[in-house]
């Protein structure tokens, strides 16, 4: 599946992406993680301290449509994408490393042109971090035109359900027909009542729920990896997002 986490800024759509790319390969899949974030930092959610973070390389668009366009996915891969200690490989599709350089429209493209390709030969789940807002599905030709899933990461506020509910309206203008609601950072049960009644008042799913937790916070403060022993709530509603996804096969008998 290629697995698109988007929301608006601050939802936490980098750490939710790292944990469920971790998800989906401790389940056994080739898990791969796109960072199309001009400020690119799922390496550091993935186990890369800040120089291997840094070091990894951008996919050039003409690695994908241009002069090297005829690379195929394991080539690509082999040039661009990096191991990371969570078990999952990491490419990175956009960085801005200059004041005034222009608009990212080119690394949207690769994103979009990537991702139409047939990633299956070396990939089981594609997850892709995307940058904040909606600006990525009213460009031409839509970056996650070729998604399966959209993943709409809330916090518990009216501004975060009305981002999903206009990302839902996007999706489906792009032939995007599947997505669910992730609540996240949810901080007990008035926060999650207020969610709650905020996704029926506009129509949009609440499919699973992240909780609040101090844990997850100060590994995500120091750059360390969220271990499984730590913060079980999260792990578990991670699970839950994970089999929402893709529904484990009923028990025969």
């Amino acid at each position: 599946m290629k697995i698109g986490v988007v929301g608006k800024g601050g939802a936490g759509k980098t750490t939710v992406a790292s944990l469920l790319a971790r998800t989906l390969a401790e389940r056994g899949r080739r898990v791969l993680a796109v960072d199309t974030d001009s400020n690119p930092n799922l390496g550091l959610s993935l186990g890369l301290d800040p120089a291997e973070t840094e070091a990894v390389p951008v996919v050039p668009r003409s690695a994908v449509v241009g002069p090297r366009g005829d690379l195929t996915v394991a080539e690509l891969m082999g040039d661009y994408a990096v191991a990371t200690p969570a078990g999952v490989a990491l490419m990175s599709a956009l960085r801005v490393t200059e004041a005034a350089a222009g608009c990212t429209c080119g690394g949207h493209a690769t994103v979009r042109s990537l991702l139409g390709q047939a990633l299956d030969s070396e990939a089981d789940d594609t997850v892709i971090d995307m940058e904040a807002g909606i600006e990525h599905l009213s460009r031409s030709g839509g970056t996650l035109a070729h998604a399966d899933v959209l993943v709409l990461v809330m916090e518990p506020s009216r501004k975060a359900v009305i981002t999903a509910r206009r990302t839902i309206t996007l999706a489906a203008e792009l032939g995007i027909g599947a997505w669910v609601g992730l609540g996240n950072k949810v901080d007990g049960p008035d926060q999650l009542d207020a969610l709650e009644e905020l996704c029926r008042q506009h129509e949009v799913p609440l499919d699973a729920v992240v909780p609040a937790s101090g844990e997850l916070v100060a590994a995500d403060r120091l750059g360390l990896l969220l271990e499984r022993t730590s913060a079980p709530d999260v792990w578990q509603a991670v699970e839950h997002l994970a089999d929402h996804l893709r529904p484990e096969p009923a028990p025969v008998g």
